[in-house]
């Protein structure tokens, strides 16, 4: 039983014996970068316009996109270097293990954030659903009713998030190619707003500020944590290839490459479309959100304002394209975490299998596509607001933490990227990530510390039922052997399995 070391290496359940599944190696620079790009260029920058007028009350509420910004540059250097030095499936699963220690804390740290993300992955991808939703109303109303689903549109929320996972259950080398396709008809999206609203673009109408848009107080303050935690929203998804580090091609130099380039170019493609927008159509005519429901749609709108219901109708269908392409996209990548968790002994071995023969982790696909499906039919303030803290509270602030430890306690860990002027980029991103934090609803923050009190109170549970640490069996255990967990050697008995793989 307790003994040997070996019971801990990762379970494996072939198919064939003589041809296991396996992970394949396929994605390379432009299919990940277009993987990292389709999930920042979702329904976010299409949805959330309004939200962010509304923050501020005015185009200065665009200052949370230069916040959001300055956040997730740095945090983006931070996945680049835990990408390039820790390739594989997983992502933060296997950064926060192998930071914190993989027989110890660190197997805590990893259930946390698996338990985060098992709310807000399925949220971040309903949210791509809701803003389907929102777009495929302006060409066939009744699909929402004061801006929840009606039957017609559960309907089709069903259906849309059935068709993701179809489109998923194939090999990694035919999602690259699809991944590539549902990318350009992103970038068409993106190119014909932006070429449309530069052309018309009007700076008085951009640039109207109300008459108190620079009075500074504590209610700016929190306006302008609304704007910045709406702008990260948008920025979600740089890091997205991380989490397929074992089917990335030269992962050492791809993953760094993909994320840095991915944040770079849709940043200033965020920016442009903002303006773009909001140089044609009034902001005015979009705040409040309740009394406006064109805000709903504000690209369909932008479309008709300047060339008709006509233009405007095939601009929306490309914005549904694009919300597809993204819910493709994060559903790809948040698969294979719980494959992952699973694989080093955190999660049921169940969600370990991969499909006999089109190799990809399908049980794992199936629970994180059901699971969105019903996180679909919440508010869009709701899904926004709760996954961004969820994520700060493990996933980011986690991760900086684990990039410390790891410098100084694995210094041999071989880097193909390290991040840039050391720490001061990690002190930049721990100081932003905590103003978004702290400008939250005090009720969220206190929802969020709840809940990571009761994923600690279920690790220990299943630590205990497991007999894993800290609850490891003693010198002199079942087996006689005297081997606890953390003797199976400094850097665990998984990193070594997976080593030999």
């Amino acid at each position: 039983m307790g003994g040997d070391c070996r019971r801990f290496a990762p379970v494996s359940l072939p198919a064939d014996p003589a041809v296991p599944p396996h992970l394949e190696r396929r994605l390379t620079l432009l299919p990940a970068t277009a993987l990292n790009m389709a999930n920042m260029l979702g329904a976010g920058p299409f949805i959330t316009i309004s939200t962010m007028m509304s923050a501020l009350g005015g185009p200065q509420s665009l200052l949370g996109w230069l916040i959001a910004l300055l956040i997730a540059l740095p945090d983006g250097m931070v996945w680049a270097e835990l990408g390039a030095a820790l390739p594989g499936s997983g992502g933060t699963l296997r950064y926060l293990r192998e930071g914190f220690g993989p027989q110890t804390w660190g197997r805590l740290m990893a259930f946390l954030f698996l338990a985060q993300l098992l709310v807000s992955g399925p949220l971040e991808i309903a949210s791509g659903y809701i803003g389907f939703l929102r777009y495929l109303d302006y060409l066939w109303p009744g699909v929402l009713d004061h801006g929840r689903p009606t039957l017609r549109g559960g309907i089709v929320l069903v259906v849309l998030g059935l068709a993701v996972i179809g489109l998923l259950y194939r090999r990694i080398r035919s999602i690259g190619r699809l991944m590539v396709t549902l990318w350009v008809g992103m970038m068409v999206t993106v190119a014909g707003v932006l070429v449309t609203g530069l052309w018309h673009f009007d700076p008085k109408v951009a640039f109207d500020f109300p008459p108190d848009a620079w009075k500074f107080s504590w209610g700016f303050a929190l306006g302008l944590g609304v704007a910045a935690r709406t702008g990260i929203y948008d920025f979600l998804g740089y890091y997205d290839i991380c989490y397929l580090g074992d089917e990335v091609k030269d992962p050492g130099r791809t993953i760094p490459r993909s994320l840095l380039l991915s944040l770079v170019v849709v940043a200033v493609i965020y920016v442009g479309v903002n303006l773009s927008i909001i140089g044609v159509v009034p902001w005015r005519t979009l705040v409040p959100e309740d009394q406006h429901p064109e805000s709903a749609y504000v690209v369909s709108a932008f479309m008709e304002r300047l060339h008709g219901p006509a233009v405007a109708r095939f601009f929306t269908v490309m914005v549904l394209w694009t919300c597809l392409g993204s819910c493709f996209a994060l559903l790809l990548g948040y698969s294979r975490i719980p494959y992952a968790a699973a694989r080093e002994g955190v999660f049921f071995q169940v969600f370990g299998r991969l499909h006999p023969t089109r190799h990809f982790p399908h049980v794992s696909l199936l629970l994180l596509g059901l699971l969105a499906i019903a996180a679909s039919f919440l508010s869009f303030d709701l899904v926004l607001t709760t996954l961004v803290a969820l994520r700060i509270a493990v996933q980011f602030l986690g991760q900086i933490a684990a990039l410390v430890l790891l410098r100084r306690h694995r210094p041999e860990l071989p880097r193909p990227y390290k991040l840039w002027l050391y720490p001061a980029p990690l002190v930049l991103a721990t100081a932003g990530w905590i103003f978004v934090f702290g400008t939250l609803d005090p009720g969220v923050m206190l929802w969020v510390g709840l809940s990571m009190a009761v994923g600690v109170g279920a690790f220990f549970g299943w630590a205990a039922w497991r007999r894993e640490w800290p609850f490891a069996e003693t010198p002199g255990g079942p087996d006689g052997d005297g081997k606890t967990l953390g003797d199976c050697g400094k850097t665990g008995a998984f990193t070594k399995v997976r080593a030999r793989e």
